[in-house]
């Protein structure tokens, strides 16, 4: 790791591999996206169908 200074900001520079195994590690924090059932999926597109239906 090597650190560098231009306009008196601090910049560290990593190796690709280290980027990449630090950006992994940081993915598996974050919880998953939940995902809908196919009938909660069509129920929800319908509900959003509807309300942009009645915004025109």
């Amino acid at each position: 790791m090597t650190q560098i200074v231009i306009d008196k900001k601090k910049y560290v520079l990593v190796l690709e591999k280290e980027y990449q195994a630090l950006q992994k590690k940081a993915a598996l924090k974050i919880p998953p996206d939940k995902t809908f059932t196919v009938e909660e999926a069509r129920a929800y597109s319908k509900k959003l169908i509807r309300k942009w239906a009645t915004a025109k």
